[in-house]
C-alpha cells in the first residue's frame, strides 16, 4: 500500500470511473435544489436524487462525483473523535438504470486492491443478510476471501430513508488495529471498538419502499456508491485521525500559528483546534456557495459553526477576530478542488469577520446576564441554575452548555440538565414542525411532479412569443387527466413553447392557449421538481385535450418590461462592480413586469454619491444603444470570454452568453431586449441590507421609471404649495422652519425645566426610611429624558445618603431614572435591579449600574403604580 496525498486520491478515483464510462461532474452546490427535505447535502447522491427518481433525465447514465458534503448531527462529538467533522467529501459512482451488481463489485475490488493496492488480507466486506446474489459475487468474480465477508441485519447492510428508493448495501471495511476476527459477532464488536473502519458502501437501489415495510422492485435499479475521501486519506496516510491527513493538518497547523498554541500537548486545547479547524473549513465553503448568516434555517447553521469556532478561540485566550486568518489556510488547501474559494477570498473573509465580531459582542452580553444569574443564585442559596436561563444563554447569546457549566462551576452551581435536553428539544421539535413532513424529495408527491422522465418541452420563446404545438400532458392537483373543460384548473405540458418557464430571477410568463373553439388562460410558467415546463392554466371557454394542436400566445406586453428589468439588472451588475469594486457578485435577483431586484455582495450601506453614479453608469450605457447579443457556447469558452457566472450555479455543456455591447457579459437563459435603447430610463428607488454582507437594491425602468420620477414631481409640487414657497426653495424653507422649531422646543425644555427646579421641595416631601436608608420616590409629568437625570441628580445631592428614583410621563411615554450614593452600594442597593423592576411594572425594561439607572416604559397608567413599589423593591435589596 503506496502514500497517497488527499487530492491523488481523488482524482485516482473519479479518473478510474471515467475510464469505466462515467461522466465526471463537478460537486454541487452545498445548497439543495428543488429538495425541501435537506437543509445542505450531506451525502453524494442527495443532488442526484432526481436521476434516481426518474423525475429528471440524467446527463449520462454512469456518473461519478467528489460531493462538498455538510452534517451536524454529531456536531457534539467534533474535535473529540477521530473522525467526526461537519464538512467531508464524498466520493461517488452512480448508475441510473444501467450498471448493478455484477459490474460495481468486481470494479470495487479493481479499485482498492489495484489502484489503491490496499492488501487484500486487511479487508473485510459485509453484507445484507439475504442478499445471496452479492455473496455470490464477491465469492465469484472477486478473489475476496469468503472468510471475510459476513451477513449484517438490515441496520447495517440496508439503507433506507423515509419512502422512495431504497435497497441492500454492501460495505467494505480495513482492519486498521491488524485483529483476527471469525464471527459476525467478533467483526461488529471491533468495528465499535474502532479497530476496523468502515470506508466505502456500495447501495443497491432495487426496491421503491412505501416507509412502512412494503417494497416493490424496481424495473431498473440503481447504484450509489459513497466513499469518504477524508477516511480513505486516514487509511492511504496511516494516521487514525481525519484532523491528522495533509489538508486538514495543514490547517491545523495554521491555526496553532495562529493562536500560539501547539497541537498534542493538552487535550482539551487539541479539542478546540480541532473544533476551529473542522468548523471554519464548514463556514468557507458554505459561504462560497452562497448561504448567508442567520438565525434560521442553513443560515442558523452557518451562524452557530462560526460561533463554536470563535467561542473555542476564546478559551485558547484570542479575544479580537482571528477567524478570517484561517480561511486562508482553508484556501490554500481547497483551492484547487474548487476554485470559486479563490475567487471569493475577500467575501468569504469579510463575512466571517463581521460575524466574529457581532459574536464577540453578544456573548459579552451573555456574560452580563450569566453574571446577574449568579448573583441571584447565590443571594437565594440556590445550587441549580434553572435550564431554561442556560438555553436562553446558549439559544440566544450563543454560549455552549460548558461554557456556562464551567463559570457556575466556580462558584459551586450546576445546570438543570434535564430542563435544558427538553428546552433543545422543543426548539428541535418547533424547527422539524416549520420545516413539516417531506418525502424523500421533500416535495409534494402530486400529479405535477410526478411527470414521467421522458417529457419534454423544447422552449423557443428567445424570438417567438406565439407558435403551435401539441399537448403532451395535462394534469391536475389530483390526477392526470386527458381533457380540461371550462372553469377547470390545471398543468398543461406541450412539445413546444414560447413561454418562459420561471427561472433565475426571472417571473414565468403569462398569456392565452388558444383553438378554434377554446380560450385558456396560462396565469404562470413554472418547472417542476424533475425540470419540465409546466403551463398553469384555467380554462375560460370550451375545452383542451391531449393530442390536440393549440395556438400559444405570450403576454407581449408584460414580456417586454420583464425584458427591459432582465437587461438593466445584468447592467446594475456591472455599473456597481465599476463604482464598488471586483468584489460585487450576484447573490440573488428577481425579475417581473414591474421592477427589478438585485442582490449582490457588499459590506456596507452605499452612500448617496455611489448609488448616484451607479445609475448614471446604467443611464449613459442605455442611451449608448448597445446591441444586446446572444451567443450559444461551450462553459470553457464562456469562462475564457470574461462571461460572469454564479458561483453556485451548475451550468450544462452549452451556455447562453448575454453582452450589452462592451459592457456588460453574463452568462444567463432569461429573455432581454434587442439593445440597451429599449430600456428608456433605470432609476434606483431603494437601497438596503438584507444579511451580513449582502445588500438590496431595487429599481424600475421604462414607464415605471417615468411614473415613480412623475409622482415625486408631483410631491413636490405639493410640498411647495403646503411651505407657500417655489419648488427650488423647499429645502431652503424646511431648513428655516426646522431651525425656528428647534428653537421653540429649547425654550419649551428650558422652562420645563424651571418647573421642575420650582417643585423640588414639593418632591423631597416623598422620603421614606427603608431599612435605615433614605428613599425618595416621586411620579411626575412633561419632564424630559435628559431633565429628569438632572433633577434626580440634584435630588441625591440634597438627601445626601439614599436612593432617589424618579418616573415621568412625557407624550404617553413613560422615562425612570435611579441613582444612589455610594455608601449605599454595600448594603445591597443596586439601581440597575431597582429600575429592571419599577420599568417592568409599567411594561417596559431597562438596567444600569449599581449607583445609577434608567430605563423606560410604555404603560403611563401604570406610573404612579410603579413609583409606589419602589419602597418594597428596595426593602428587599438590603442585606
Amino acid at each position: 500500500m503506496k502514500f497517497m496525498k488527499t487530492s491523488e486520491i481523488r482524482e485516482s478515483y473519479l479518473g478510474f470511473f471515467e475510464s469505466k464510462g462515467h461522466l465526471r461532474m463537478d460537486s454541487f452546490s452545498l445548497v439543495p435544489k428543488n429538495d425541501k427535505s435537506l437543509l445542505l447535502i450531506n451525502a453524494g447522491m442527495a443532488p442526484l436524487k432526481p436521476y434516481f427518481t426518474g423525475v429528471e433525465e440524467p446527463p449520462r447514465r454512469r456518473v461519478t462525483t467528489c460531493q462538498k458534503c455538510i452534517r451536524t448531527g454529531d456536531i457534539e462529538n467534533v474535535g473529540k473523535t477521530s473522525r467526526h467533522g461537519t464538512f467531508f467529501e464524498m466520493l461517488g459512482n452512480f448508475s441510473f438504470g444501467d450498471y448493478f451488481k455484477n459490474e460495481i463489485i468486481p470494479w470495487a475490488w479493481e479499485y482498492i486492491t489495484g489502484v489503491l493496492q490496499i492488501p487484500k488480507d486487511k479487508l473485510f466486506v459485509t453484507i445484507y443478510l439475504d442478499d445471496d446474489e452479492a455473496y455470490e459475487i464477491w465469492t465469484t468474480k472477486t478473489d475476496m476471501d469468503p472468510n471475510r465477508i459476513f451477513r449484517l441485519g438490515k441496520e447495517d447492510n440496508f439503507w433506507e430513508h423515509g419512502s422512495g428508493p431504497c435497497g441492500p448495501c454492501t460495505e467494505i471495511h480495513y482492519n486498521k488495529a491488524g485483529v483476527t476476527v471469525t464471527t459476525a459477532e467478533e467483526f461488529v464488536k471491533a468495528g465499535d471498538e474502532d479497530k476496523i473502519v468502515e470506508f466505502w458502501n456500495l447501495v443497491f437501489t432495487q426496491f421503491d419502499g412505501d416507509g412502512k415495510g412494503n417494497y416493490e422492485r424496481l424495473a431498473n435499479p440503481n447504484i450509489d456508491t459513497g466513499m469518504g475521501l477524508e477516511r480513505m486519506a486516514t487509511i492511504m496516510q496511516g494516521v487514525d485521525n481525519i484532523f491528522e491527513i495533509d489538508i486538514v493538518k495543514d490547517i491545523l497547523q495554521g491555526v496553532c500559528g495562529i493562536v500560539g498554541k501547539e497541537y498534542g500537548k493538552d487535550k482539551n486545547t487539541d479539542i478546540s483546534l480541532r473544533i476551529i479547524t473542522d468548523h471554519v473549513k464548514s463556514v468557507s465553503m458554505m459561504l462560497c456557495d452562497g448561504v448567508q448568516p442567520s438565525n434560521e434555517g442553513r443560515g442558523y447553521v452557518l451562524r452557530r459553526l462560526l460561533r463554536r469556532a470563535a467561542r473555542h478561540g476564546r478559551l485558547l485566550g484570542v479575544k479580537d477576530e482571528f477567524l478570517y486568518k484561517v480561511v486562508d489556510f482553508v484556501i490554500d488547501n481547497y483551492g484547487d478542488a474548487y476554485p470559486a474559494l479563490h475567487q471569493k477570498a475577500d467575501y468569504i473573509k469579510k463575512i466571517v469577520t463581521l460575524e466574529e465580531k457581532r459574536f464577540n459582542e453578544t456573548i459579552d452580553s451573555g456574560m452580563d446576564i450569566l453574571k446577574e444569574y449568579i448573583e441571584e443564585a447565590v443571594k437565594e442559596n440556590k445550587t441549580v441554575l434553572e435550564g431554561e436561563k442556560a438555553f436562553k444563554l446558549y439559544d440566544t447569546y450563543g454560549f455552549p452548555l460548558e461554557l456556562t457549566e464551567e463559570i457556575l462551576e466556580e462558584k459551586s452551581i450546576t445546570v438543570d440538565i434535564e430542563e435544558f435536553n427538553k428546552n433543545m428539544k422543543d426548539q428541535r421539535e418547533r424547527a422539524r414542525a416549520a420545516r413539516g413532513e417531506s418525502s424523500y424529495m421533500g416535495a409534494d408527491e402530486v400529479p405535477l411532479n410526478k411527470i414521467d422522465a421522458s417529457i419534454t418541452t423544447k422552449f423557443d420563446g428567445y424570438n417567438n412569443t406565439t407558435l403551435k404545438s401539441n399537448i403532451l400532458v395535462i394534469v391536475t392537483d389530483e390526477e392526470e387527466r386527458t381533457a380540461l373543460t371550462s372553469g377547470e384548473t390545471g398543468y398543461v405540458f406541450t412539445e413546444t413553447t414560447p413561454f418562459y418557464a420561471e427561472m433565475g430571477g426571472q417571473v414565468g410568463d403569462t398569456g392565452l392557449i388558444l383553438t378554434e373553439t377554446a380560450k385558456v388562460k396560462v396565469t404562470n410558467c413554472k418547472k417542476n421538481v424533475g425540470g419540465k415546463i409546466a403551463h398553469y392554466v384555467e380554462v375560460l371557454e370550451g375545452s383542451i385535450a391531449v393530442g390536440e394542436t393549440v395556438e400559444l400566445k405570450v403576454c407581449e406586453k408584460k414580456r417586454k418590461n420583464v425584458c427591459k428589468n432582465h437587461t438593466a439588472t445584468h447592467m446594475l451588475q456591472e455599473a456597481l462592480r465599476e463604482v464598488l469594486g471586483e468584489h460585487v457578485h450576484q447573490s440573488g435577483s428577481y425579475v417581473d413586469e414591474e421592477r427589478l431586484r438585485f442582490d449582490f455582495t457588499h459590506f456596507s450601506a452605499l452612500s448617496k454619491e455611489e448609488i448616484e453614479k451607479a445609475e448614471i453608469i446604467v443611464n449613459e450605457k442605455i442611451m449608448d444603444v448597445f446591441d444586446v447579443v446572444t451567443n450559444v457556447m461551450t462553459i470553457e469558452e464562456a469562462k475564457k470570454s470574461g462571461a460572469m457566472a454564479l458561483f453556485d450555479d451548475k451550468y450544462s455543456e452549452e451556455v447562453r452568453v448575454v453582452s450589452v455591447g462592451d459592457f456588460s457579459k453574463e452568462l444567463c437563459g432569461g429573455t432581454h431586449v434587442r439593445n440597451s435603447g429599449e430600456i428608456g430610463l433605470f432609476k434606483i428607488i431603494s437601497e438596503s441590507g438584507v444579511a451580513a454582507g449582502v445588500r438590496r437594491i431595487e429599481a424600475l425602468t421604462g414607464f415605471g421609471a417615468i411614473h415613480y420620477v412623475e409622482s415625486k414631481n408631483k410631491e413636490l409640487k405639493e410640498i411647495s404649495s403646503i411651505l407657500k414657497c417655489s419648488e427650488s426653495d423647499v429645502i431652503k424653507k424646511i431648513e428655516q422652519q426646522s431651525n425656528e422649531l428647534k428653537i421653540k422646543e429649547k425654550e419649551i425644555i428650558e422652562l420645563k425645566n424651571k418647573l421642575a427646579s420650582g417643585a423640588e421641595e414639593d418632591i423631597l416631601n416623598n422620603i421614606k426610611e427603608v431599612e435605615g436608608i433614605k428613599v425618595l420616590s416621586a411620579a411626575l409629568k412633561d419632564i424630559d429624558g435628559n431633565a429628569l437625570r438632572d433633577l434626580c441628580d440634584k435630588m441625591r445631592d440634597k438627601i445626601g445618603s439614599g436612593v432617589v428614583v424618579l418616573g415621568s410621563e412625557v407624550s404617553g411615554k413613560v422615562n425612570f431614572v435611579a441613582m444612589a450614593s455610594k455608601d449605599t452600594l454595600p448594603k445591597g442597593i443596586h439601581c440597575g435591579k431597582i429600575i429592571k423592576e419599577v420599568a417592568t411594572i409599567a411594561g417596559g425594561s431597562g438596567g444600569g449600574r449599581p449607583d445609577m439607572a434608567q430605563a423606560g416604559g410604555k404603560d403611563a397608567e401604570k406610573l404612579e403604580c410603579a413609583m409606589e413599589n419602589v419602597f418594597e423593591i428596595v426593602k428587599k435589596l438590603v442585606k
